[in-house]
């Protein structure tokens, strides 16, 4: 079964500053991530008039848990970590675990 890290970013103080970071930085180094089978970013739109609950969503989908946990202990994995604390100084809410289709 697949294992997906989802990541949740608060929305930003500095819109651009945080997207120009997160597409020109952050996206290339979580990209590199051993074993990473599939990487989709979601910049949730507004609907009726009000704010999206996150400024970004992203998904991280490996083949199981552990190559999950093996992509977060490399050298790759400790780069992307440390990065977010370089420009998602609002904060970040994280799940992991299984994944499967309902469909």
């Amino acid at each position: 079964m697949a294992f997906q890290l989802i990541v949740l970013y608060h929305h930003p103080e500095d819109v651009a500053a945080f997207d120009r970071h997160y597409d020109e930085i952050h996206a290339p180094l979580a990209a590199k991530l051993p074993g990473l089978r599939a990487y989709t970013v979601q910049r949730p739109v507004a609907g009726g008039g009000q704010r999206p609950a996150y400024h970004l969503v992203a998904v991280l989908t490996w083949d199981d848990e552990q190559s999950f946990r093996a992509a977060m202990s490399s050298e790759e994995g400790q780069a992307a970590v440390a990065d977010v604390g370089e420009f998602a100084g609002s904060g970040v809410t994280m799940t992991t675990g299984p994944s499967g289709s309902v469909l």
